[in-house]
């Protein structure tokens, strides 16, 4: 497979954090230009590249097969649109887009063009989640009747940064919001409503930090939550079914690993630790049986793997730009439930 040409827009936190150490080691791409206000950063990371101010300047760029945009979210809508419309595949970072309308665009686009275009709902290949995923293909836990997913955090002292400034697309709910609803809807598919409760809980804060949304299903709950308040965070999944519970504590170790400088390319990548293995509960016989499940290893790697066989060989994408606007109409539905005080029925009920 040649390496693809790769531009990336923005080298703040994300591109520095989630894209940049994939694209560089992965021989399946090749970053030809970074769009950056700080090139020191980029060059002393990704070692002597081409350091852009303008997106123009990728866009325009006739080598560059592929951009991944991990600006500001107001900015995704406008980048991946002029990219496509300069016969670019697309990378996003999550949240996709900010309103519906523009994602409905943008898929349209990239199909008349025929281009990938992509949203790095990264957290599907988190090692928790891969390990609930399987139990439940599996038929472990049986029919499932509850589903409870926390991304919780301890922050109290609001920062200085755009994801908590005041603004459409800003707050916790655009945010960690984004990765659980993806995951619940890659488990469940659409839910029938959405209640949510959706807020800004501490001093001087801007935007939302917190949000408590439940997506109904027949006889399944999805309980999806976050706070910037919780020193004591628990379980980060439990997951009810008619044949069992499973309980997971810990969070996937990447991100720590990433932001701590670590190559993704050692044999212990994604590794969950140990005492951070779930424990499942079942009912044999008429016993109650618990048991500790081996986290399966987490790999953000798959995603990209995924992306340049898409974008080389024409298979799926690893995440769509219609699942992006799936999780973006749950958003919308949840801020509405949140603003009029229901449940949003998704069919207008």
């Amino acid at each position: 497979m040649n390496a693809i040409k790769t531009g990336l827009a923005g080298y703040g936190f994300s591109g520095a954090t989630f894209h940049g150490p994939f694209l560089k080691t992965m021989e399946e791409f090749d970053i030809v230009k970074v769009m950056s206000s700080n090139p020191e950063k980029v060059r002393e990371n990704l070692g002597d590249i081409e350091v852009v101010k303008d997106f123009d300047s990728l866009v325009e760029d006739p080598d560059i097969e592929l951009i991944v945009i991990t600006t500001p979210n107001q900015l995704h809508y406008s980048m991946a649109k002029k990219s496509l419309q300069h016969h670019k595949h697309v990378i996003i970072e999550k949240p996709m887009v900010i309103d519906p309308a523009e994602a409905e665009e943008l898929i349209a686009l990239a199909e008349e063009n025929k281009l990938m275009l992509s949203v790095y709902h990264n957290r599907r290949w988190d090692n928790d989640f891969l390990t609930i995923k399987k139990l439940i293909a599996e038929g472990t836990l049986g029919e499932i009747s509850t589903y409870e997913a926390h991304f919780d955090r301890f922050r109290p002292e609001v920062r200085d940064r755009w994801r908590e400034k005041a603004g459409k697309g800003s707050g916790m709910l655009y945010d960690l919001g984004s990765h659980l609803i993806d995951q619940a809807l890659h488990l469940f598919g659409e839910p029938q409503f959405v209640m949510a409760d959706v807020f800004a809980q501490r001093e001087n804060a801007e935007t939302d930090d917190y949000f408590h949304i439940i997506l109904g299903y027949e006889t399944l709950r999805v309980i999806l939550h976050s706070g910037s308040l919780v020193a004591d965070q628990g379980p980060r999944y439990k997951v009810h079914g008619s044949k069992g519970s499973f309980i997971k504590f810990g969070i996937d170790c990447q991100e720590d690993d990433l932001k701590a400088g670590k190559a993704p390319a050692n044999e212990n990548w994604g590794k969950d630790k140990k005492e951070w293995y779930g424990e499942l509960t079942v009912i044999r016989d008429g016993q109650e049986i618990k048991e500790s499940v081996e986290t399966i290893p987490g790999s953000y790697s798959t995603y990209y793997q995924s992306a340049a066989e898409a974008i080389r060989e024409g298979k799926p994408s690893p995440v769509r730009g219609e699942d992006g606007l799936k999780t973006i109409k749950i958003i919308q539905a949840a801020l509405d439930s949140n603003r009029e005080k229901r449940a949003v029925y998704l069919n207008g009920e």
